[in-house]
């Protein structure tokens, strides 16, 4: 089987979900999946539930909070070990999808370059599926993708003061 590029991007809720949903679909075909994310550090739900999975292997490499202006030492180390680790998987070939979670805001926050993630995306074997998400897509990137998904927000109660949830934003 083929596998494309995926980017899913824009300010609307569920990159995330959605790149975590097409995981959930893989492990049920018996397909390898492997997550990596960015910026993330903490026991999300999500790791939760697909660690569960025996051919689900999900990996954080974030310090576990907003990156903001330029990152610290400690935060591109964590972003670097990231990167490495996905070419490595990437040029291993034994994962049928791969994800970059939050790849793109790695990007916008000056962690990765786009020319890592560009460099990424031709490193990935025919046969594997690789997704990268995060606001903030760049031309580049979007242009080089095979399918590009952007979720736009109209309406989001967390303007009203709805902070994040357990099992349904965190």
């Amino acid at each position: 089987m083929k596998g494309y590029i995926q980017v899913y991007t824009g300010n609307g809720k569920g990159k995330t979900t959605a790149s975590l949903g097409l995981a959930l679909r893989a492990a049920g075909a018996g397909l390898k999946v492997y997550i990596a994310q960015f910026l993330k550090n903490g026991e999300y739900s999500e790791i939760k539930a697909l660690s569960r999975f025996e051919n689900i292997t999900i990996e954080q490499f974030g310090m576990g909070k907003f990156v903001r202006g330029n990152p610290s030492e400690e935060e591109m180390a964590a972003g670097r070990a990231g990167y490495l680790k996905l070419c490595e998987v990437l040029m291993a070939g034994k994962h049928d999808l791969v994800i970059a979670e939050e790849g793109n805001v790695a990007v916008m926050c000056r962690i990765l370059s786009e020319k890592e993630i560009l460099d990424l995306m031709d490193l990935k074997p025919e046969h594997v599926e690789l997704v990268i998400t995060g606001r903030g897509a760049t031309a580049a990137i979007m242009e080089k993708a095979d399918l590009v998904t952007e979720m736009m927000e109209i309406k989001h109660y967390y303007k009203n003061g709805v902070t994040a949830r357990v099992g349904i934003e965190k």
